[in-house]
């Protein structure tokens, strides 16, 4: 059966190619576009693709808004954002909202099918220049307090899952069981409290924030 993919995009111009490549296929099939977060909360629920290419730059509510709310209507289908924004403070939201793959727009048609399958049989795809970035953000974040109490072990599989890698890959790398590392995994998302690889990787990884400024006049004498 085809992937239905359903496309968020106020450009027309990318729209259309995004169509165009995606009729290419037989491995998939376009179940509508929308020019606007609004349009796509109100037919996403009912259209029900398999997978959601969402931009971010939406006139109106923007694509990371727009994921959250579908979120949190338990809306099933994988949402990749496909964006121009290679920023980590983007990344990180996109992911923390429950998107589960992150690509830039200039992907080239045959990685964008390919990351399309990724994400529909269970992976988390990213360009290449998004990778390096989440790599390089999860090496020098400071964990989120949450986060402290993961052991080295569970610390060392999350920084795979931040990378991609699939449970078998992890497995395969670390020498254990596949039901050992899923264990793993449970954990960490109870620890984190978390339901899925994305909201963990984005909570672990985003740096803490600083603690607000007290006002004079909020101390008590």
């Amino acid at each position: 059966m085809s992937i239905t993919v359903a496309i968020v995009e106020d450009d027309a111009g990318i729209r259309d190619a995004l169509i165009r490549i995606l009729g290419r296929s037989r491995d998939f099939h376009c179940l509508g576009c929308y020019p606007s977060a609004e349009d796509a909360l109100r037919e996403l629920p009912t259209v029900k693709p398999d997978v959601v290419l969402m931009d971010i730059n939406l006139p109106g509510m923007n694509g990371v808004e727009c994921v959250r709310k579908l979120k949190a209507q338990a809306f099933s289908a994988h949402i990749v954002m496909l964006t121009v924004y290679e920023d980590s403070e983007q990344i990180f939201e996109s992911l923390a909202a429950g998107a589960t793959g992150y690509l830039l727009k200039r992907t080239p048609p045959a990685e964008l099918l390919e990351a399309i399958r990724d994400v529909h049989s269970g992976g988390a795809p990213m360009s290449s220049q998004i990778a390096r970035k989440v790599v390089q953000s999860f090496r020098g974040a400071a964990p989120a307090s949450q986060a402290t109490d993961l052991s080295p072990r569970e610390q060392e599989i999350l920084g795979w899952l931040a990378q991609g890698f699939l449970i078998k890959e992890i497995a395969d790398r670390l020498g254990i069981g596949f039901d050992t590392v899923r264990t793993h995994i449970r954990r960490i998302y109870e620890k984190l409290q978390v339901h899925s690889r994305a909201q963990a990787v984005a909570k672990f990884m985003r740096p803490a924030a600083a603690p607000k400024p007290t006002d004079a006049s909020d101390k008590q004498s």
